[in-house]
């Protein structure tokens, strides 16, 4: 079993920072891209940060870009999204995401963990 819980949400002002943790744990052979999503209420899942295995690589949706950043701490299994300049917009429930195999010899698939709420005031 794969579990990935996110914590670190919670309300904040506008302008305001927040950082996200997510921890994957359970059986894990490997971890390869990891991503952050969001949901806000009526609108469609999107895509929000994506960061490569070595973590050398990242990509930003176009409303987030210049203020988050994501990063991963693999020897913990960890996943991190700094979020400065915060506005009401940003305002969803975000989700970790991660592709992950648990064996050598299993097609890794995505994992999802449970949401964590971000609530940005004005």
């Amino acid at each position: 079993q794969v579990q990935l819980v996110e914590s670190g949400g919670g309300l904040v002002q506008a302008g305001g920072s927040l950082r996200l943790s997510c921890a994957a744990s359970g059986s894990i052979f490997s971890i390869n891209g990891m991503a952050w999503y969001r949901q806000a209420p009526g609108k469609q899942r999107e895509l929000v940060a994506f960061i490569t295995s070595s973590g050398g690589r990242a990509d930003y949706g176009h409303s987030v870009k210049g203020r988050f950043t994501i990063s991963r701490d693999n020897a913990k299994n960890t996943l991190y999204l700094q979020m400065n300049s915060l506005k009401p917009a940003d305002t969803a429930v975000y989700y970790c995401n991660a592709f992950i195999q648990t064996s050598s010899w299993v097609q890794g698939r995505d994992y999802w963990g449970q949401g964590t709420q971000v609530t940005v005031s004005s």
